[in-house]
């Protein structure tokens, strides 16, 4: 900054929320602690940017620390799991086309921009939900034939997070706060002033 100016430019939060935690950063998978900008809190209402706020960063931090600490030290004392087995990369081959996993970062980041930015439509939604789709199963299809990489396990998380992001946007039938969808321009609070949680159903 001291040679050219710094880049300004816009952005834009497709979402606000995250990993639903109680006051301690705990979510409801054993041992799994969430704070800033991955968790949703509440503490900020439906329009909160977390990490900006010296709550979220210095109160949520240290009682996650604290929180966390205790409960490493319970499991000790039941005895801790046994250890996870390395990674099988048996049957795979390294890749020669890491141009996928460029070209749909860069496709992701467009659609969501474009498509399931601040204004919506049920039509540009729909459209993103098609191209999520496909990507995903590229995706799929990518990490089980080749040795997994840093930027592909980037990618995979990247697009979990897009497809969750059209979902919920897709079943909120109102604009509310800084989400505008054009087909219902106006709040609904007697059927939607309410948090979107999703969950993934427990298998067994």
């Amino acid at each position: 900054m001291t040679c050219d100016p710094i880049p300004v430019v816009p952005a834009a939060h497709y979402m606000c929320g995250g990993v639903v935690t109680d006051m301690c950063g705990k979510t409801d998978i054993r041992s799994l602690f969430a704070i800033g900008e991955t968790a949703c809190t509440g503490l900020h209402g439906a329009n909160r940017l977390a990490s900006n706020s010296l709550l979220e960063a210095l109160v949520y931090a240290h009682e996650a620390a604290r929180e966390a600490a205790a409960d490493l030290s319970a499991l000790k004392q039941k005895g801790l799991p046994e250890e996870i087995p390395l990674w099988d990369e048996s049957g795979t081959t390294d890749s020669d086309e890491a141009i996928m996993v460029s070209h749909n970062w860069d496709e992701i980041r467009r659609f969501m921009w474009n498509y399931v930015g601040i204004v919506r439509s049920d039509k540009r939604l729909a459209r993103a939900r098609r191209r999520i789709e496909n990507i995903r199963n590229e995706i799929n299809e990518y990490y089980w034939d080749f040795r997994v990489s840093p930027d592909l396990i980037e990618l995979r998380n990247i697009a979990t997070v897009a497809e969750l992001i059209i979902k919920c946007a897709m079943y909120r039938k109102e604009s509310r706060g800084l989400h505008y969808n054009i087909r219902y321009p106006h709040r609904d609070d007697k059927r939607w002033q309410k948090d979107t949680i999703i969950r993934r159903p427990l298998m067994g």
